[in-house]
């Protein structure tokens, strides 16, 4: 899946959930403000065209990309920073973290984008463990020497109407359960950017490590 954290069923619901996802560009901000991606070697891992084009327009020079294989086919030491959107780092182990570090030079930048949860998103999409067990301080993610940034975005619609045709037509019943307690044609979005420095830092000091953004 190239864009999105789940796959609608068909290419048509996907357009209209891209036209009105993270419409203020919050996103690339702080992946910029972690990185930063300005003027630097950069691997991207899922995301597609969409995430690679405005990387590109923050000045980044995507050196690779593709989905997240637990492989990246780069030489060692050839990147400044690396960025997985959803798919990767998915599994959690030390192996997928070694591989990032083999590929970052000295001091490079690992950023892994996920849902964070505790809005109206994940009321949508079930039990999910990047809603739980991810984010918490002896969860993987901060006992492995990530911080958090927390993102705040939405879906937003043109109408109520337009809102709710789409929850209905992805989510079914459950979409409309959600379409009926929203007040305005918009979801809160919620989206973690769990960031590290090649390395890593020790756990006690990652544990303080959730931001607001």
């Amino acid at each position: 899946m190239a864009d999105l954290p789940f796959e609608p069923a068909s290419t048509e619901l996907i357009g209209r959930l891209l036209g009105s996802l993270d419409v203020e560009g919050k996103v690339p901000r702080a992946i910029e403000a972690l990185g930063p991606v300005g003027g630097r070697d950069v691997v991207l891992l899922g995301g597609g065209r969409t995430r690679a084009r405005q990387l590109e327009e923050l000045g980044a020079r995507v050196v690779s990309m593709g989905d997240w294989t637990g492989r990246i086919d780069l030489p060692d030491g050839s990147a400044d920073v690396l960025v997985s959107f959803w798919s990767g780092f998915r599994s959690a182990s030390i192996e997928e973290l070694r591989e990032a570090d083999r590929v970052l030079r000295h001091d490079g930048r690992l950023l892994v984008v996920h849902d964070y949860g505790r809005d109206d998103v994940s009321r949508l999409r079930g039990d999910l463990p990047e809603y739980g067990t991810w984010s918490r301080r002896n969860g993987w993610f901060l006992k492995n020497g990530f911080r958090i940034r927390v993102v705040h975005c939405f879906w937003t619609f043109d109408s109520m109407d337009a809102a709710g045709s789409f929850l209905v037509d992805t989510f079914g019943p459950l979409g409309a359960a959600v379409i009926e307690t929203l007040k305005r044609p918009r979801l809160t979005y919620n989206i973690a950017i769990y960031h590290r420095t090649k390395g890593g830092r020790s756990a006690s000091a990652a544990t303080s490590g959730v931001t607001a953004g």
